[in-house]
C-alpha cells in the first residue's frame, strides 16, 4: 500500500514491492500526470481563489467582511480533518477509486457552492468541498509516484510540487477576474469541467492498477473528538468578536466544549490501539520541532494571505482583479524557486532554508508595516515578491525535516498529522487576525480622537474644506469621521504586519528544536 502524503523516498519505500504494476510510459503517463496534477492543483487553488472574493461574496449574501472569511476557514478546517482519513479510505477502498470519487464529489460540491443562495448554505457546501478535497492531495502524490519508473520519480515529484506553488499565483488573479466579470459563483463553477475531466482520465488510465485493499480499523471515537474540539474552537474564533467573546454564553460554551474535547482526545489517542493521530510520534524531537515550525509559520503566513486582499478591497477601494494582481507575485516566484530548493536539500541543511524563509517573511511584513496611505499598487506588490522567495524556502524543507526521522511505517501517519496541524493552524489564525485587526482599529480610533474637540485646528480646516466643496456641516462632520476611521483601519493593519514579523522571528526557535537532517534516511519532499 502506498504511504500517502509523504515525500518521494518515503513513498517509494512504502510501496509494495511484490505484485506492483509496472510504470506507465508514453501518452498514458502524460494523461495520468495531467489528471493527478489537475486534481492537486484544484485543491490548492480553491484555498486561495476565494480570498479575493470574500468582500464580494459577503456583500452579495448580506454578511460582514469578517463573517465572509468563513468561506475560507470552513474549507480549510474540513480539508485538514479529512487529510487524516486519506490513508484509511485508500486502504479500505483502493487509491484509484477514492481519488476518482473525490474528484467527482469535489465537482459536485463546487456546483453547490456556486448555486448557494444564502451564506449558511455556502459555508455548508464549502465544508463538504473541503472534506473531499483533503483526500486529493496525498492520493495524487502517491498515485503519481507509483506511475513513474524509479529513475524518473524526481521528475514526477517536481511536476507535483509546481502545481502546489502555481495555484497560489493563479488563484488570486483568476478569482478576482471572475468576480469582476462573471460573478463570484464562477470561482466554483470553473472547477466542474476540470474536475470531471480529471476523474475520467484517472479512472480510464488507472482503473486496472488499483492498489491492494486491506480491512483496517479506524479510530471513529478519535475522529469524532477531533471534529468536536476543532469545530468548536473554530466557531468560537469566527463568532467571538461578533458576540463579545466570553461575555456571550454561546462563546463560553464553545470554549468549554473545545477544551474538554481536546483533553478527551489526548487521553483517548494515547490509549487506543489504532489511534487516528499517533501522538507518540511527538516523542521524536525532529518531528516535533519541524511540525511546530510548519504549523506556526503557515498560520502566520496564511493569516496575512487572507488579510491583504480583504484590506485592499474594503479599505482602499481595489477591485477583486487588482487585489489579485497585487498578491499574485508570491506564487509566481515560489514556482520558479521550488525546483531549485528540492534539488539542493540533500546538500543544504533544511533548517537553514526554513530559517532564511522565516527571516524573509519577517522582513516582508515589516516592509508592509511601513506603508503610508498614499502607497501605490506597485508598492503593495513588491513585498509579495519577497514573500514568494520565502514560500519556496519554507514548505518543502520543513515537511522533509519533520518526516526525516520517522520509520517508513510511520511516514504516512506523520505526513497526515503535519498537514492536519498546518491547515488547522492556518484556519485558526485567519479568524484570529480579523479579530486582531478589529481591535487595533478600535484602539487606534480611540487614540486618534483622544483630546480632539470641535475647535481643533485640523478638524476646523478639514470641515472648512468640505464645506467649500458644497457639503453641509453634517456631511462635513461625516467626511471627517470617515477619514479618521480609514486612518484607524490603516494603522490597524500595519500593526498586524508588525506583530506578524516578530512572530516569525520568535518561531525560528522551533526550527532548531529539530535535529540535523540525514539525507540518506529522509523521506524527501512532501506535502503542500
Amino acid at each position: 500500500m502506498v504511504a500517502t502524503g509523504s515525500g518521494p523516498r518515503g513513498l517509494v519505500r512504502g510501496l509494495p514491492q511484490a505484485g506492483e504494476p509496472p510504470p506507465l510510459h508514453g501518452w498514458s503517463l502524460v494523461l495520468v500526470t495531467f489528471a493527478l496534477a489537475m486534481g492537486n492543483f484544484m485543491e490548492v487553488l480553491d484555498l486561495t481563489i476565494a480570498n479575493v472574493a470574500v468582500p464580494t461574496i459577503a456583500g452579495d449574501l448580506g454578511v460582514s467582511a469578517g463573517q465572509g472569511t468563513w468561506v475560507i476557514t470552513s474549507y480549510a478546517v474540513a480539508n485538514a480533518i479529512s487529510v487524516l482519513l486519506a490513508g484509511f479510505l485508500s486502504q479500505r477502498f483502493g487509491q484509484v477509486r477514492v481519488f476518482t470519487v473525490a474528484l467527482i464529489l469535489f465537482s459536485t460540491t463546487s456546483l453547490l457552492c456556486g448555486f448557494a443562495h444564502s451564506f449558511g448554505l455556502l459555508v455548508f457546501a464549502r465544508v463538504m468541498q473541503g472534506a473531499v478535497s483533503g483526500l486529493m492531495v496525498p492520493l495524487s502524490q502517491a498515485l503519481l509516484l507509483a506511475s513513474y519508473p524509479p529513475e524518473r520519480r524526481a521528475i514526477g515529484m517536481a511536476i507535483w510540487a509546481m502545481t502546489i506553488t502555481a495555484a497560489p499565483a493563479i488563484g488570486p488573479i483568476l478569482g478576482g477576474w471572475l468576480c469582476d466579470n462573471a460573478g463570484w459563483s464562477w470561482i466554483f463553477f470553473i472547477n466542474v469541467p476540470f474536475g470531471l475531466t480529471a476523474a475520467a482520465l484517472t479512472w480510464g488510465q488507472l482503473a486496472g492498477r488499483e492498489t491492494r485493499r486491506v480491512q483496517v480499523p479506524i479510530d471513529w471515537v478519535g475522529l469524532g473528538l477531533i471534529v468536536i474540539w476543532v469545530g468548536s474552537l473554530q466557531i468560537m474564533l469566527d463568532k467571538g468578536n461578533e458576540l463579545d467573546w466570553f461575555g456571550s454564553s454561546f462563546i463560553t460554551g464553545l470554549g468549554v466544549t473545545a477544551l474538554i474535547g481536546f483533553a478527551l482526545f489526548i487521553a483517548w489517542e494515547l490509549t487506543d490501539r489504532h489511534p487516528i493521530v499517533d501522538l507518540r510520534l511527538f516523542a521524536r524531537r525532529s518531528f516535533t520541532g519541524a511540525t511546530a515550525a510548519l504549523a506556526i509559520g503557515f498560520a502566520i503566513f496564511f493569516a496575512t494571505v487572507v488579510l491583504v486582499p480583504l484590506w485592499l478591497q474594503t479599505q482602499l477601494g481595489y477591485t477583486a482583479t487588482w487585489a489579485g494582481l497585487v498578491v499574485a507575485p508570491t506564487g509566481l516566484f515560489a514556482v520558479l524557486l521550488a525546483p531549485v530548493v528540492a534539488k539542493t536539500m540533500n546538500r543544504i541543511d533544511p533548517r537553514w532554508y526554513a530559517t532564511a524563509a522565516f527571516v524573509v517573511f519577517a522582513v516582508g511584513n515589516w516592509w508592509r508595516a511601513a506603508f503610508t496611505t498614499d502607497a501605490t499598487a506597485w508598492d503593495y506588490a513588491l513585498p509579495q515578491v519577497l514573500m514568494g522567495f520565502a514560500v519556496a524556502l519554507f514548505f518543502a524543507p520543513l515537511i522533509t525535516l519533520a518526516l526525516a526521522a520517522l520509520p517508513p511505517s510511520s511516514v504516512a501517519q506523520g505526513s497526515g498529522i503535519a498537514n492536519f496541524l498546518r491547515m488547522t493552524a492556518g484556519a485558526f489564525a485567519a479568524s484570529l487576525v480579523i479579530t486582531l485587526w478589529d481591535h487595533r482599529q478600535a484602539d487606534n480610533a480611540a487614540a486618534l480622537t483622544t483630546g480632539l474637540s470641535p475647535l481643533d485646528p485640523a478638524l476646523v480646516q478639514a470641515g472648512s474644506a468640505a464645506t467649500t466643496l458644497g457639503a453641509s456641516p453634517e456631511q462635513a462632520l461625516a467626511l471627517v469621521q470617515q477619514q479618521l476611521a480609514s486612518q484607524a483601519a490603516h494603522l490597524g493593519v500595519l500593526d498586524v504586519f508588525w506583530f506578524s514579523g516578530w512572530a516569525f522571528i520568535i518561531a525560528i526557535g522551533a526550527i532548531w528544536i529539530a535535529g540535523r537532517y540525514q539525507p540518506e534516511k529522509g523521506p524527501g519532499l512532501g506535502a503542500h
